[in-house]
């Protein structure tokens, strides 16, 4: 079943909406950092307007979409831990979905993502061929009442020809059975991008390292540069030694009702 919001009446709208959005990124990300105008955020409050300009906009546009790419198995798997086994520097990546008309988070929406492993290998594929019998490092989370789905994996690798990335689906109108998402339609397509200085203290690192392809930076990936600045993702580290894992995050503006 899909929630909504609770809004009390006898509270303002604009006050839930604030409330809602300081849960989304804790009480330092604000309005200025998930991309609500400063002037409309003084609009609503006017006893609270911004003593600083206002961060990069993020939440309430639109996230570009990117393609799909040649690698999309349609197993809707829904599941948190997608490593399987592989090896590699341990991921926590946390998405929060949003509704770009409202501000609003969008919980219960379905977050799939798929990518490679630190060898630039896809499960499912292997010399281009489908093999569908293998489905590491792909699955689904739906979203909870703050729109976070949160996953465990590893940080990807590479392949020739593109720079480090995961891609992202997010399905609304669905349900879970068995296991699976069923139904449904796609809001969004995209990916997920890192900063490149991460990427290089990555593949200095094992099994990293023994990828032999040569890494194409995000600058000069030409699918990055129709808007993948948008989703690069904010990196903190889970300890001083980077090979203990780091986590991730981006925020997603979608159209919940969009079919791309």
């Amino acid at each position: 079943m899909t929630e909504t919001p609770h809004h009390d009446p006898a509270e303002p709208a604009d006050a839930t909406r604030r409330s809602i959005l300081t849960t989304l990124g804790g009480a330092a990300l604000g309005v200025a950092a998930l991309g609500i105008p400063a002037s409309r955020a003084a609009a609503a409050d006017p006893g609270n307007r911004p003593q600083a300009a206002a961060g990069p906009a993020a939440a309430c546009v639109l996230t570009p979409e990117q393609t799909e790419g040649p690698y999309y198995l349609d197993l809707e798997t829904v599941r948190k831990n997608i490593t399987e086994g592989k090896a590699g520097v341990p991921l926590t990546l946390r998405v929060t979905v949003v509704d770009i008309a409202t501000c609003f988070p969008l919980p219960n929406t379905a977050v799939d993502i798929w990518h490679c492993d630190a060898l630039g290998v896809y499960s499912g594929y292997a010399a281009g061929g489908s093999t569908p019998d293998t489905t590491f490092l792909r699955g689904v989370q739906l979203t909870d009442s703050a729109g976070v789905a949160e996953f465990t994996t590893v940080y990807p690798g590479w392949y020739v020809g593109r720079a480090l990335h995961i891609h992202v689906k997010t399905h609304a109108g669905g349900t879970v059975s068995n296991g699976t998402y069923h139904g449904g339609h796609v809001s969004h397509t995209g990916q997920l991008y890192f900063p490149e200085t991460y990427n290089t203290k990555i593949a200095a690192l094992t099994p990293y390292r023994n990828n032999t392809a040569t890494r194409t930076l995000n600058a000069r990936d030409g699918i990055y540069r129709n808007g993948g600045s948008s989703t690069l993702l904010s990196i903190t580290q889970a300890s001083s030694d980077l090979g203990k894992g780091v986590t991730g995050t981006v925020i997603l503006g979608v159209n919940p009702a969009a079919t791309p």
